[in-house]
């Protein structure tokens, strides 16, 4: 049995420092592109020697597609554990935009990412989407879809393409932090600025509350109840920076280096 602890050790040690590198990767990727990501900064950021990354990854084009299916992955899993449990269809459907919401809020990098994607199709450009469809966006739909006839077929929520709710739905919070920072010189505020985005985030849920529902009384409460049990998430943009090793492998903490959303990374 001793005989085995070492080799489960540097098993661990392999998956965390596989971890690290994609961490590291999808930061470096969002902030600067496929082309411009450095992977002597991606190692750095990782904590770990350049070699290992294309032990792991061969290249950094396979790399890049990792680290965006790896988020996406995690994406996926937490969009879909909305809708398990004893909640109403609706109820459900209104989680789903709040989570989506707060993806957007605390998942800057996949965001990123997923725009430079949609921006390579766009140009006729090889891109990872038809890969992220399949495994992500398609299931998330027709979950999505599936939740949505139910809840009209049963009286709950009113007679609508299932389409459409998606769009009235999602497709807001998407525009709302696209628009950001036009809207910014618009309004003269911050629509990123914290208390903005609790704001909007219980607005979202209040209209479509009043909206989607056929007892519009019973939307409000709806969406008062799925607000009260969801409170916003404290922080946006990347995941923590890693701290580096040095030489003899202890960690090395980083003191007031911003990250690209001028966070402090520690």
């Amino acid at each position: 049995m001793t005989a085995t602890l070492p080799t489960r050790t540097q098993a661990e040690r392999a998956d965390q420092a596989r971890v690290r590198i994609l961490e590291a990767a999808v930061r470096q990727f969002s902030e600067n592109g496929l082309a411009g990501a450095r992977t002597e900064q991606i190692a750095e950021d990782a904590g770990v020697n350049k070699a290992l990354i294309y032990y792991y990854f061969k290249s950094k084009d396979a790399l890049y597609t990792a680290a965006l299916e790896w988020v996406a992955a995690e994406v996926r899993a937490q969009s879909l554990a909305v809708f398990e449990g004893p909640a109403s269809e609706g109820e459900k459907f209104l989680r789903s935009v709040l989570n989506h919401f707060d993806r957007i809020h605390t998942n800057r990098g996949f965001q990123s990412l997923m725009q430079q994607e949609m921006i390579r199709l766009h140009r006729g450009e090889g891109n990872s989407l038809s890969s992220l469809v399949e495994k992500v966006f398609k299931p998330l739909m027709e979950k999505t879809h599936e939740v949505l006839r139910a809840g009209i077929a049963s009286g709950e929520l009113i007679e609508a393409d299932p389409m459409q709710f998606q769009y009235a739905a999602t497709g807001a919070n998407v525009f709302y932090f696209l628009s950001a920072p036009l809207m910014k010189l618009v309004q003269g505020s911050d629509p990123l600025e914290i208390s903005a985005l609790e704001s909007r985030r219980s607005k979202t849920i209040e209209f479509l509350g009043k909206t989607l529902f056929v007892d519009r009384s019973y939307g409000v409460e709806v969406a008062a109840r799925v607000l009260a049990e969801s409170p916003m998430p404290a922080d946006g943009g990347h995941p923590p920076r890693p701290a580096p090793n040095d030489a003899s492998g202890r960690l090395v903490r980083r003191t007031g280096k911003k990250n690209g959303f001028g966070n402090s990374a520690s």
